[in-house]
């Protein structure tokens, strides 16, 4: 199965006031670190940012692509995403740029679950992360369709197709301390990242 990445990253601030996308995370932002690391284990990778969002310099092959409309949530990046991707692409993992801890063989792992399910979508307490997620590109008309109601919270789409649910216990053998999971929402977060990774 051909497999690509979609980053979004549309409109993503911190409470320190800066985009998220273009926080340093050593000598990269951090939206630079996820799609390098993406970048070892799937092909092609997608970014997918706000209207008007300036992002920083990120390789040749990797694809930008803006959210349709604005303010609609991660389903709107989804569509953008999976729009922007070959048709070649059967399927994709689908992440934020606020990971900087993401574990690429999290991802491997995620991919190989997916089976013939439509979405892998990772679930902690009984909470699906929808931005540490398998999405099948033959979703994308379901993915239309809810916008087009504003039914614009992921779990719809995960009731319309077939979902697998995966659980911590399935993914700690290749990320132990689900690091992964790990986005950044205020400073303390950044700077407990930051020193996690040394």
């Amino acid at each position: 199965m051909t497999t690509g990445g979609i980053v979004l990253c549309g409109g993503q601030s911190t409470r320190m006031g800066v985009p998220k996308a273009t926080l340093p995370f050593g000598p990269e932002t951090m939206l630079q670190r996820v799609v390098r690391l993406l970048g070892t284990v799937v092909s092609p990778i997608v970014v997918v940012a706000a209207r008007g969002q300036s992002l920083p310099a990120l390789p040749d092959e990797v694809t930008i692509t803006r959210d349709e409309q604005e303010a609609r949530g991660p389903l709107e990046g989804l569509r953008a995403g999976l729009k922007a991707l070959p048709e070649s692409t059967e399927a994709a993992y689908v992440t934020s740029c606020d990971v900087p801890l993401l574990v690429p063989a999290f991802v491997e792992r995620m991919i190989e679950l997916l089976g013939d399910h439509d979405i892998a979508v990772m679930e902690v307490d009984g909470f699906p992360h929808p931005l540490s997620a398998v999405y099948r590109r033959a979703t994308l008309p379901h993915v239309e369709s809810l916008l087009a109601n504003d039914r614009l919270r992921p779990v719809f789409l995960f009731e319309a197709v077939r979902t697998r649910r995966v659980q911590p216990a399935e993914m700690t053998v290749v990320d132990p301390e689900l690091r992964t999971l790990r986005n950044l929402n205020t400073q303390e977060d950044y700077l407990a990242a930051l020193k996690a990774e040394g």
